[in-house]
């Protein structure tokens, strides 16, 4: 009975679109537009099978093939990080240690920040004291005092905004790890499970033999 039903099964050839000669064991969706050749298993012609689809039919089933080849694409590429993220991080404390001192590394940053708008304010301080001299008559403060004073604000306020961005990033390499924890919590957990099989299965061809 199965001889009987590969006897019958066509082999459905034709040139698609982009000159490729396509060959599969039922109509080909790539050739849905132009003439397929439905041959016998001796490779003689058995039929021809005409365009199927409307325009607008094609270019529905165009962009379905496309999402699909879309979806497949994003797909391998999602399974290509994940082997990179298990290959970098083999267990949980790999990716602590890691994630501790790419934090550490920003809270170096931020000290040295602070340290340097604290020799600012220290300044400004000095700087309000000889202000001071001239008791609120802004004519009279020196263009240079005038000068040094702006300097040291804008300095101060450039100091403000680059540890609230450090912060920002702090937050976001956070956030960054703890999705990637996610993902691995699953995939250790399938390393973990798939173990105790495989060591079984050894064990078994072991005994066997």
């Amino acid at each position: 009975m199965a001889a009987a039903a590969l006897a019958q099964q066509g082999i459905y050839t034709c040139i698609d679109a982009k000159g490729r000669r396509l060959t599969a064991d039922r109509p080909i969706p790539e050739c849905l537009d132009r003439e397929q050749r439905e041959l016998t298993p001796s490779g003689t012609v058995r039929r021809k099978v005409g365009p199927s689809l409307t325009a607008e039919e094609r270019a529905a089933e165009e962009l379905r093939v496309a999402k699909a080849l879309e979806e497949t694409k994003r797909i391998q590429e999602e399974k290509k990080r994940e082997r990179a993220l298990i290959a970098r991080y083999p267990d949980r404390a790999t990716h602590d240690r890691e994630r501790a001192a790419s934090l550490a590394q920003i809270d170096d940053v931020i000290h040295t920040a602070n340290k340097h708008r604290i020799e600012l304010e220290s300044q400004r301080r000095k700087l309000d004291v000889e202000l001071e001299f001239f008791k609120g008559d802004t004519t009279k403060v020196p263009f240079k005092l005038k000068r040094q004073i702006d300097e040291n604000t804008q300095a101060i306020e450039s100091q403000r905004r680059f540890i609230v961005n450090q912060d920002v990033e702090k937050q976001r390499l956070n956030a960054r790890y703890d999705e990637e924890l996610v993902k691995l919590k699953v995939m250790w957990a399938q390393l973990a499970g798939s173990a105790p099989r495989t060591a079984a299965a050894a064990a078994s061809g072991t005994a066997r033999r």
